[in-house]
């Protein structure tokens, strides 16, 4: 199975769906122009399906070992991470000043998810190379900058995010992990953290891990916490690798996917770093990045999503089976119904993505505390719709394989697994859902509101020219309106909790009924129109079961004692 990048989709994206000429049109990234999106479009899909594609079944077959305390590295991962690097391709939005594109955010999340598509183990080193570098622009000092940024940038080293410990899980602020202070402007550093992508590997000249850990006089919770970079070794005096730092990978998990990308157990014993931000405002310093990661995650989603389809759509083009037109289960309605729907989910998903990452940039550009809080606002929704629409996308691919799905050797199963995580880290999709229905809703629904006044507006002016699907995503709104005023009106917040997920999908669902039917207004009689009648005909009615959910409160979610659940 050859991939092939979708360049065309993400043009129209953001030529016609989400909003993009708000973006080059600012004064912040008036370069960023549509000859310039179109040139590094095409040379980011070139490089990801000559260069990441044919890694992505070697990674999985062969993963990364961990040899005499060392990470090795999948074959051919090296090369790959040069050619990623030498393009430029980690720093596209990193600062200018330290070596840096400079460039949207927006176009870093299209390169990103075709880099997803291609080859999701390797992908995942320059996105977390990439958290670190605006956490660091964003919180660190001005040497630290000036001594790290424009290594992680060049992709000589590579950054890595140490949250999770083994007796913590989601909650960061029961964390063991400690620092004290050396008296000579660094920090001691011990304790183990878990689940860290990219921990270590042999094909970078260091790796930087950003730690989160507490000082003596830090406070229980994440109030006390505190943030230190920590390299594997120590720049010495020309800021080139030096002596060993006192850390080593303990051990790699063997994990459902994934196999490519080493997930390390750290152990830091005493290990010299540097404070990164303020002392106990490491959860802030950390927000930063686990913000950028999580649209990155987002982008994952769709990614694995685009690689799954493209390759169940290639065997349904070649398996011969029953009378069909072609003679392949292409033309069996059931084999249409899955693709079609895996399309139409794929498309939305991506909009919603985009839109996120025009939001963030517009925020960069103009400090419009507007234009913050609709990011703010959509990244829960993007990390988690996203990443769910992917695995129930890489899920079909392996049905529409059918039982050759569940063989290996198609490869149809790797998507799924590879896929699974997604909705896991960087905070689980349930975090990212009770987030939405409480931090996010800290203004009483305003923003929520103000993105329903907008979709129904869009509604109005297609009435025109594609009323019966105008209508839907109108009454659709009104619909999520209600269900938003009841959110909103909850003061017990387990009645919100408990169809938070629901009604985060609800909301991503009218949301892919608004762009569907913006991608209709501009593709009169086009591929995109018939697409979106299918997605508003046929999946947007799904919101009503969803809101009906997330309006029912917490008491039948809690109706069955403990025994009762055992029993």
């Amino acid at each position: 199975m050859t991939y092939r990048a979708p360049v065309s989709d993400y043009q129209f994206l953001l030529n016609h769906v989400v909003g993009y000429d708000q973006v080059s049109a600012t004064d912040r990234f008036g370069e960023a122009s549509d000859d310039l999106v179109s040139a590094i479009l095409a040379e980011a899909g070139k490089m990801t399906e000559e260069i990441m594609a044919p890694l992505q079944r070697g990674g999985d077959l062969e993963p990364a070992i961990l040899e005499n305390g060392v990470v090795r590295t999948s074959p051919g991962f090296a090369d790959g991470w040069k050619q990623i690097a030498d393009g430029g391709w980690i720093g596209m939005s990193a600062p200018v000043d330290h070596g840096g594109m400079g460039l949207p955010m927006t176009l870093t999340t299209s390169v990103n998810e075709m880099m997803s598509a291609a080859c999701l183990s390797l992908q995942l080193a320059p996105l977390m190379s990439q958290g670190q570098i605006e956490a660091l622009e964003h919180h660190a000092s001005a040497a630290l900058k000036d001594l790290y940024l424009p290594k992680l940038i060049s992709g000589e080293w590579a950054g890595t995010m140490n949250l999770t410990e083994p007796q913590a899980g989601s909650d960061v602020g029961a964390l063991n992990s400690k620092a004290t202070d050396n008296g000579d402007g660094t920090y001691a550093v011990t304790g183990q953290k878990i689940f860290i992508s990219w921990g270590d590997n042999d094909i970078t000249e260091n790796v930087c891990h950003l730690v989160l850990a507490r000082l003596p006089d830090g406070v229980p919770g994440t109030k006390g916490i505190s943030l230190f970079l920590v390299p594997k070794h120590i720049p010495d005096d020309d800021g080139a690798p030096g002596v060993a730092n006192s850390l080593k990978v303990v051990s790699l998990e063997h994990k459902m996917g994934l196999h490519g990308s080493p997930t390390c157990v750290m152990q830091f014993d005493g290990a010299k770093g540097w404070l990164v931000g303020k002392e106990h405002g490491g959860m802030a310093a950390m927000f930063t990045m686990m913000n950028n990661a999580r649209l990155g995650v987002g982008g994952q989603g769709v990614g694995v999503g685009e690689g799954a389809y493209q390759h169940a759509l290639a065997y349904a083009l070649e398996r011969k089976q029953g009378k069909t037109p072609s003679g392949t289960i292409v033309d069996h309605a059931d084999v249409r119904r899955m693709l079609m729907e895996m399309k139409a989910d794929l498309f939305a998903a991506r909009a919603i993505l985009l839109a996120c990452s025009v939001a963030i940039d517009m925020q960069t550009a103009t400090g419009n505390a507007e234009w913050s809080a609709r990011a703010a606002f959509l990244t829960p929704i993007a990390k988690a719709f996203c990443t769910d629409t992917g695995i129930r996308i890489a899920e079909t691919g392996v049905q529409v394989h059918g039982g050759m799905g569940f063989i290996e050797e198609t490869g149809a199963a790797q998507y799924y697994r590879d896929a699974r995580v997604t909705a896991i880290y960087e905070g689980t999709n349930g975090i990212q859902s009770m987030d939405l229905v409480a931090r996010k809703m800290m203004d009483g629904g305003d923003m929520a509101h103000a993105l329903i006044d907008e979709i129904e507006h869009q509604a109005e002016r297609a009435r025109t020219t594609h009323p019966n699907m105008a209508e839907s995503v109108w009454q659709a709104c009104e619909s999520l309106r209600e269900a938003t005023e009841w959110v909103t009106e909850q003061t017990d917040m387990q009645d919100r909790f408990a169809g938070s997920v629901p009604y985060l999908k609800a909301f991503a669902r009218v949301l892919g009924g608004h762009y569907h039917l913006t991608a209709a207004m501009a593709d009169l009689g086009g591929p995109r129109e018939k697409l979106a009648r299918f997605y508003i005909n046929r999946m947007l009615p799904e919101h009503t079961a969803l809101l009906a959910a997330a309006t029912e409160g917490a008491a039948t979610t809690f109706a069955l004692t403990l025994d009762e659940l055992a029993g």
